[in-house]
């Protein structure tokens, strides 16, 4: 029995020495835990800083036999409290982020956050119900009774454990840190243009190649009648027996059709004019060029097909394109409006959500809005998805309405759990037009589809802009 309390004792002084450390090295998450749970702002920063003290000065007093009793009646008065606290929350719905172990693991309250408060308040139990006196044998009687090399290597296991437990906890705090940093120099070279990924083909803003192909239609086509509309050229090389070409060949005629505004589509392929136009038939495809081998590709440096290259007032305004998915990119940012600031109207970007139902960033007006630039594979995302659902769960009584605007698949999307609304945007273009230097990051719209504020990057800037003004974070 006496080993028993020992053993029970070391155990509750390590839960709440680790518990107290981890909530002093996070006050901030402390406060907004706090509040989570109802304390009145005002006095968040205080309880804050009281609760972990007194955790520490519990799980000091549980060492030693003679104050073993105080401290666990302090442990036990603690989850007390707590058990209540979380009963509590569950019954009314909501679910604070416990922030038990600050930065070391925190999720929102639940049953498992309830069972093992339970079981930590029977074993404080079972130590105060022994009264003052029978607190068990102390670290002393323990090793009395053994030879000097078993308290040796028990000594020595202990000291062990203990400075891998700490050295888990600052590389814990260092990865976090760099993780921190990191975000901060992607911001950074964004901004300086220094991450872009490197394409094939020619450097962007060098002169286009001039050419001078026969037309599927008749006639023969140029660089320079081609940019008589002045609008953006894109130029798709595609092959006769390119299964992957056949593919995109119906979307280049929808290109051709829905962005004949702002975009010229030109397919530029090879063969005989008998067929490319069988192939042709069907879809209808307009302006299609022929080269006699591959001395147009070659000039632009294209090695594969599909390819395609974007041309703006003469000049290469990308790299090479390659396969269907850079191409549909690749067209996507060639018709994307200009940037917008704060005070400018929502762009016109038609984005699907995850039922394929399409929304017009323009229409979005009639209540205020926070829409969210997210990837779910974006490790900075991963870790305020917590406080997220606690938002979305409990938001400020005059929240933005959260529409949220994401990479990714639909069933990547549906496995985060969120219930707002999510838009997918697999070429991250609506957070260019915004100005968004990475995700996770959010802006404002107000009633009227304007852009009501400049660009949060990063959790706490999301979630500042999430909470109104004079209104905590929940």
């Amino acid at each position: 029995m006496t080993v028993a309390l020992l053993v029970t004792r070391a155990l509750l002084a390590l839960v709440f020495g680790i518990a107290g450390a981890a909530k002093l090295a996070d006050p901030a998450g402390s406060r907004k835990s706090m509040v989570g749970f109802g304390v009145p702002a005002a006095m968040a920063r205080a309880f804050a800083l009281l609760l972990p003290l007194v955790e520490l000065a519990c799980a000091v007093a549980l060492i030693p036999v003679t104050s073993a009793w105080v401290g666990a009646t302090g442990v036990a008065s603690l989850l007390t409290l707590f058990v209540a606290g979380i009963s509590i929350s569950l019954a009314r719905g909501a679910k604070p982020d416990c922030h038990c172990f600050g930065q070391l693991h925190s999720e929102p309250v639940g049953a498992k956050t309830l069972v093992r408060n339970v079981i930590l308040l029977g074993l404080a139990i079972f130590v105060v119900r022994q009264g003052p006196s029978g607190s068990g044998a102390s670290v002393a009687e323990l090793f009395s009774g053994m030879d000097p090399l078993t308290s040796a290597i028990l000594g020595f296991s202990a000291l062990f454990v203990t400075f891998l437990a700490l050295a888990t906890w600052l590389a814990f705090h260092l990865l976090r840190q760099n993780g921190r940093l990191l975000l901060r120099l992607e911001a950074v070279e964004q901004k300086l243009g220094m991450n872009a990924p490197v394409m094939p083909g020619l450097p962007v803003n060098s002169s286009a190649p001039l050419f001078h192909l026969t037309a599927l239609e008749g006639g023969k086509a140029t660089l320079d009648t081609l940019r008589e509309a002045g609008k953006a050229l894109v130029l798709v090389f595609t092959e006769p027996g390119c299964s992957a070409c056949d593919a995109l060949w119906p979307e280049v005629a929808q290109w051709q059709k829905e962005y004949a505004a702002h975009l010229t589509v030109v397919p530029v392929s090879r063969g005989t004019l008998d067929e490319n136009r069988a192939k042709n038939a069907e879809h209808a495809v307009k302006n299609v060029l022929l080269q006699e081998d591959r001395e147009t590709a070659n000039a632009y440096l294209v090695t594969a097909t599909p390819s395609a290259v974007l041309i703006v007032d003469g000049k290469v305004a990308s790299g090479v394109a390659t396969g269907g998915d850079e191409i549909r990119a690749l067209v996507g940012r060639a018709i994307l409006p200009p940037p917008v600031k704060s005070g400018d109207p929502a762009p016109a970007i038609r984005l699907p959500d995850l039922d394929g139902e399409p929304v017009d960033l323009a229409s979005l007006r009639g209540r205020r809005r926070l829409l969210l630039f997210w990837n779910p594979s974006c490790g900075f995302c991963q870790q305020m998805l917590g406080d997220l659902k606690t938002w979305e769960r409990n938001p400020p009584g005059d929240a933005p309405e959260l529409m949220i605007i994401s990479a990714g698949s639909s069933e990547d999307n549906r496995q985060q759990g969120l219930r707002s609304r999510i838009l997918l945007d697999g070429s991250f273009a609506a957070g260019q037009v915004f100005g968004a230097e990475g995700t996770p990051a959010a802006v404002i719209l107000d009633e009227t589809g304007r852009v009501a504020s400049n660009v949060g990057v990063g959790a706490e800037a999301v979630m500042a802009l999430a909470s109104p003004p004079g209104k905590p974070v929940a």
